[in-house]
């Protein structure tokens, strides 16, 4: 199971004095004040105080941009308006080798054409760390990763962001001999075709962790909350990734994948849903995979390459594995159907416990070969877990000339909930109040709190109302003792009969709170 992650977590701050970067600003005679803006961003990062927050407006942005600098209490640099800051180049369009407390928000970020040198955007360096990507859309990389983390990084958290389109066989997200990397609350797609090019069916996996060179830690991750569909890549790939280049160590370890949404809308084969190589301490729970999802295997593959050590300790809980079509890992049009590919040499210690398995009333798919099958789990649920049907998708495009997503939406966030409906289970559901408790995890992939009896899968279907948690963020503590102060009446919240209401009625108060009715 992976480790608490300690997140150091900009998340929510308020930064303080506000400058302005403008395609009609200065960097020489400007001072970044409103009236008087800054012409780049790296000259602006150069120049402002920590916590201040640098607002770029709309317009095209040429050129790398390198945010090498250090803060302590963190920068926050957002386009204003969200995505109509546009920042492209020919080569890697953003680097931090150098530098750490900076928020990157609000932008559409690629590059200009075929022909660009390889990476959309590179965050590496052991001086490198608190880092928060958020709010973003990568696209069209056309050489390479859209976004590589790497090289003894740490400390970064990406969120809330779209990718979709990279370049042959590299990855949405490389991250790569790092520590403390979490993703969530993101969409993974590709959709060549709507950019204008050609899908090849060579790109690889959209995540990938792995280790290629062999610094003494990769570890500690959490991917969480993402939404991940529409495959257009290889059929040797997956959606998400564990080690990938046959190294004699451990390419990844102490990693939990849960909440997530894996759907299979496209006829492009894959090689499986997840990927394990040479690991250890991979944890995939709460997740839900639904669709026709043409595959070599419907749910993993974990296996060795080169001279990979033998996997250890990965274990698969409360997740729904689920074919409306009743072909269940065959690959299109054929009949071989198939769940795992799952050497026994390659993998040492697993679990699989408390899923649920569903391929529209047609037979799970068994081989007696396959290290895993279905019948290992001996708390498995076999049933119709009521999904949504998932043909006909909007895919969560952004149009730069209606400056709106394909759907109408406005933003990331009311796409990702619009696609997240497809996890929603409905009622009859063999998902609903079934999930072992102590796998779960405490909210599901919109956020909302489990309580007690979870759901299967990543959707919740009666989220619990957490009592005390007046910021809705799934937890009780003091930032919502912070919201109760200033609306306390002595007679109520007295609850140590001092005659006045301290910080000690409120250690009292968060006592009772924390849980569900």
């Amino acid at each position: 199971m992976a480790k608490t992650m300690l997140f150091f977590c900009l998340t929510g701050m308020s930064f303080g004095q506000v400058f302005y970067v403008s395609t009609t600003g200065s960097n020489t005679t400007g001072s970044g004040s409103m009236g008087n803006p800054w012409a780049t961003i790296e000259f602006a990062v150069e120049n402002v105080p920590d916590h201040a927050t640098i607002l770029v407006a709309a317009g095209l942005y040429s050129g790398r941009i390198r945010l090498d600098e250090h803060f302590v209490n963190g920068i926050a640099i957002q386009s204003d308006p969200p995505y109509l800051a546009l920042l492209r180049h020919t080569s890697t369009v953003l680097t931090c080798f150098d530098g750490s407390g900076i928020t990157l928000e609000g932008f559409d970020i690629a590059h200009t054409s075929s022909g660009a040198g390889p990476l959309v955007m590179q965050v590496q360096g052991a001086n490198t760390e608190r880092l928060i990507i958020r709010n973003n859309i990568f696209h069209d990389s056309y050489n390479n990763d859209l976004l590589k983390i790497n090289n003894g990084c740490r400390d970064v958290l990406v969120e809330g962001n779209v990718f979709y389109n990279q370049s042959g066989s590299d990855e949405h997200i490389d991250i790569n001999g790092v520590v403390n990397v979490e993703v969530r609350d993101n969409i993974f797609f590709n959709d060549f075709v709507g950019s204008g090019r050609v899908n090849n069916n060579n790109t690889s996996s959209y995540i990938v962790i792995k280790n290629s060179g062999g610094l003494p830690q990769n570890e500690q991750f959490h991917v969480h909350r993402n939404i991940f569909l529409n495959w257009e890549g290889s059929s040797g790939s997956n959606f998400l990734l564990f080690g990938e280049d046959g190294h004699g160590f451990y390419e990844a370890r102490d990693a939990l994948v849960e909440n997530n949404l894996f759907i299979g809308n496209s006829s492009n084969n894959m090689r499986a849903c997840f990927g394990v190589k040479g690991c250890r301490e991979i944890t995939f729970r709460n997740n839900t995979v639904v669709g026709d999802l043409p595959s070599l295997a419907f749910a993993m593959r974990l296996n060795r390459e080169g001279s990979n050590l033998i996997n250890e300790e990965i274990y698969f809980y409360n997740n729904i594995w689920s074919d409306p079509t009743g072909t269940m890992g065959a690959e299109f049009g054929t009949s071989n159907n198939d769940f795992s590919d799952t050497p026994p040499a390659d993998t040492n210690t697993f679990a699989i416990d408390n899923n649920l398995y569903w391929n529209n009333g047609s037979a799970i798919p068994f081989q007696a070969g396959e290290l895993v099958n279905y019948t290992d789990d001996s708390n498995r649920i076999e049933g119709n877990p009521m999904l949504p049907i998932h043909a006909g998708i909007v895919l969560p495009r952004w149009d730069p000339l209606a400056m709106q997503f394909l759907s109408g939406n406005l933003s990331i966030r009311s796409e990702f909930e619009r696609l997240a409906q497809l996890a929603a289970i409905a009622a009859g559901s063999f998902a609903i109040d079934v999930a072992n408790p102590t796998q779960s995890p405490v909210d599901d992939i919109l956020g909302e709190n489990r309580g007690p009896s979870p759901d299967i899968g990543a959707f919740e279907s009666n989220p619990c109302m957490l009592i005390g948690d007046l910021d809705s963020d799934s937890d009780v503590d003091f930032d919502d003792l912070l919201l109760l102060l200033p609306n306390w009446r002595q007679s109520t919240y007295d609850l140590d009969g001092d005659g006045t209401v301290t910080i000690l009625d409120g250690a009292l108060l968060i006592q009772s709170f924390g849980s569900c009715p």
